[in-house]
């Protein structure tokens, strides 16, 4: 699967790194607590949070992430957005909680690390 499958699956909005949207995805992860996405994210891995500040893209950019999702209709800065246009990472909006967006993922056959 590729990002701009994941786009359609939860209709999510790109907000940044539009011309990585063929990223392959190889598994997923859910966290808020950046350590642990440091941790035990894989490269390849989309990452499902309610963060919206700059460090997620640093973390996402570290690991080699290909994309993250921002659940929960929660908004981010320009400051991010153009962090992650930078780094080239897709960000991607969605209104729906992070246990709806897992739920949809995971029944499209993305598991977890």
């Amino acid at each position: 699967m590729v990002v701009q499958e994941i786009i359609d699956v939860l209709q999510a909005e790109v907000i940044a790194g539009r011309a990585k949207v063929d990223n392959d995805i190889s598994g997923g992860y859910a966290s808020d607590l950046l350590s642990n996405v440091m941790s035990q994210a894989k490269a390849n891995n989309i990452w499902i949070t309610m963060h919206s500040h700059q460090n997620i893209v640093a973390v996402a950019a570290l690991i080699g992430l290909s994309a993250v999702i921002i659940a929960s209709d929660v908004q981010p800065d320009k400051e991010t957005i153009s962090k992650a246009d930078a780094e080239e990472i897709p960000l991607l909006l969605t209104t729906l909680p992070v246990f709806e967006v897992v739920g949809l993922l995971y029944g499209k056959g993305i598991t977890g690390v």
